[in-house]
């Protein structure tokens, strides 16, 4: 009974832990005074301040574009690149993974310190294309790491069926391999997108002036004060990600109670 209680105790100090910082932001974006420390009634002022905020959704507007085409580009890049992978002997596979995989291993200072002096013998304009470059090299590995489980499961017995009954190569590999690489290469691409947005410190390294991502912009605010209106931004931001979970989440159990209704009354 105890040992019960204490799971269950355990189990909320846990909850509480990662929960109420992102509670305490919440309340703090409907605090009508600007200071932290005193509560000054309910307000949504900062909601409608945020989207008249040009540097906010500017650094909005460069987070999401970055994030989208380096997920594109990352996922083009390291798809084709597991594929050849593939066709190496087992020695000569193991090398290119396991150099594939030190980015990953590597700690992001070292990678971003390493992209700016390259950028500076290049003698390479820092800004958006900078930032652009750094976040395809970094997204590549997990992209690969992603669909490698996916390549290693072909049968390539079905690819070389599909020539054999008059298909082309581009035929073969768009409507025999393609549907089942999908899965991992949409993992890849989450996992690209979700990384670029979350990433700071090889941000940081390899931004120009006046070019600046949400978490360039927060660290920037920091010193100064961070604005309510961020804590706005922070929230929608949280909650159109939890909607998004839920609707993920939610749709195979519907679609797996429609399939299940459908069979009873066909039987």
């Amino acid at each position: 009974m105890i040992k019960k209680y204490a799971q269950k105790i355990y189990i909320a100090l846990i909850i509480i832990f990662m929960y109420a910082p992102i509670v305490t932001l919440i309340v703090l974006s409907f605090n009508a005074s600007r200071t932290r420390a005193k509560w000054g009634g309910f307000t949504l002022k900062w909601y409608g301040e945020l989207f008249s905020n040009a540097d906010i959704m500017q650094a909005l507007y460069n987070t999401l574009l970055i994030a989208l085409l380096s997920a594109v580009a990352a996922t083009l890049i390291g798809t084709v690149a597991t594929l050849s992978f593939n066709s190496m002997k087992r020695q000569s596979r193991a090398i290119f993974m396991s150099i594939t995989n030190i980015p990953m291993l590597n700690a992001e200072i070292v990678t971003g310190i390493s992209l700016m002096l390259l950028f500076l013998t290049l003698r390479a304009k820092f800004g958006f294309g900078t930032i652009l470059l750094s976040h395809i090299t970094f997204n590549i590995p997990y992209v690969i790491l992603s669909v490698m489980p996916r390549v290693k499961q072909l049968n390539p017995s079905v690819y070389e069926a599909a020539l054999d009954l008059g298909a082309s190569k581009s035929q073969a590999f768009f409507k025999v391999v393609f549907p089942d690489l999908l899965p991992g290469i949409l993992s890849g691409f989450l996992m690209a997108f979700t990384m670029s947005l979350d990433d700071f410190v090889i941000t940081h390294f390899t931004k120009g002036p006046g070019v600046d991502t949400l978490s360039t912009k927060i660290y920037t605010e920091v010193k100064k004060g961070i604005k309510p209106e961020m804590y706005a931004l922070s929230t929608l931001i949280f909650i159109s990600v939890l909607v998004l979970l839920i609707l993920v989440n939610h749709t195979p159990k519907s679609k797996n109670k429609a399939g299940a209704t459908l069979s009873i009354e066909r039987n």
